[in-house]
């Protein structure tokens, strides 16, 4: 990375990301701060991006071909930013490969995209997390089902007893997962980790918006977890102390597990119980759609930490312009 980051001009620091989940937001952020932007677009894309004032460039390719794009994104002097989209369409197996400078934890997208080694590494930062099953003859209650990779809720379905699990699992086409069905009230949590400051930021939550479970089926069919978008959540005060303590024990557990922290943003999606038990059953090791509810007013949590509220992508290109001036890029990317 050292030998790739000394031929590259700071001056004309360009961040790129793919055209899609939290791609506004990120180049928007970029542009406020002085940074140049880039919009990786898929076929058919790109005129919608090149509408934005704050998009310089939009390249239309195969996402599945970006790894061939290296040395053209080296001449950009660009840093990559991953988010869902990327780890879907691009696959983990590329962002490893691809000789780009990445902002984050590139590493950690590996554990993202495989449901067990997800749930391995929040038990191993002693975070609450419901109980997986390894078949349908252990299952004594409600489940869910989830497939592997970042599909937005896309397969996932709940089954109420071992029976109506067997009849589902027919139906699935590729590795899964098996999880206690926990009732409570969903909420996303948002973090940030600066390798520059040196400290786990708390950035605020959201509500994902399911179609067929929150939207308007009037019991005409089975709930699916297809998220169509995101609502703010503001969680009570009393709970905060806990989650930042969360979200510190899982900074130190990706240490341990990667060798790195996970760099930059990063969520923990959690279950709230009537109790106020905080119950983790995923995490994304990157930038999470719901961030781009405070794309325009910032998140009121970021006042903890700035005199003016800020969304997370204008985090992430604080944190990239700050590296690039102090001479330490190489600290904030893979």
């Amino acid at each position: 990375m050292d030998g790739l980051l000394k031929d590259y001009d700071l001056g004309k620091l360009t961040v790129a990301t793919i055209a899609s989940h939290s791609a506004f937001q990120i180049l928007l952020g970029a542009k406020r701060e002085g940074l140049r932007t880039l919009a990786l677009a898929p076929p058919g894309r790109g005129w919608f991006y090149s509408r934005a004032w704050f998009v310089d460039e939009v390249w239309e390719l195969d996402l599945r071909d970006l790894t061939s794009m290296a040395d053209r994104l080296l001449s950009r002097s660009a840093v990559l930013v991953p988010h869902g989209s990327y780890v879907e369409y691009v696959g983990w197996r590329a962002a490893l490969e691809i000789r780009v400078p990445t902002f984050g934890n590139r590493y950690l997208l590996e554990w993202e995209a495989d449901q067990h080694r997800k749930m391995d590494l929040l038990a191993s930062a002693g975070l609450h997390v419901p109980r997986t099953y390894g078949s349908p003859d252990e299952v004594d209650g409600p489940v869910i089902v989830k497939l592997y990779g970042a599909k937005g809720g896309r397969g996932y379905f709940f089954a109420r007893d071992a029976d109506e699990l067997r009849e589902g699992l027919r139906e699935v086409d590729g590795p899964y997962i098996i999880q206690e069905y926990v009732v409570g009230v969903p909420a996303y949590h948002h973090f940030f980790y600066s390798p520059l400051m040196g400290r786990v930021e708390l950035f605020g939550f959201d509500v994902r918006y399911e179609s067929n479970v929150d939207g308007r089926t009037f019991g005409l069919a089975e709930p699916t977890f297809v998220v169509v978008g995101n609502t703010p959540l503001v969680l009570r005060e009393s709970l905060l102390p806990g989650v930042q303590r969360d979200g510190e024990s899982f900074t130190s557990a990706v240490s341990e597990r990667t060798g790195r922290p996970p760099i930059g943003p990063f969520s923990l999606e959690s279950i709230v119980r009537d109790t106020l038990e905080v119950v983790y059953f995923e995490f994304s090791g990157r930038i999470v759609a719901g961030t781009s509810v405070y794309m325009v007013h910032g998140s009121p949590y970021s006042l903890m930490y700035f005199k003016e509220p800020l969304d997370m992508g204008r985090r992430i290109a604080m944190e990239i312009r700050e590296a690039a001036e102090s001479g330490r890029l190489q600290e904030i990317v893979t």
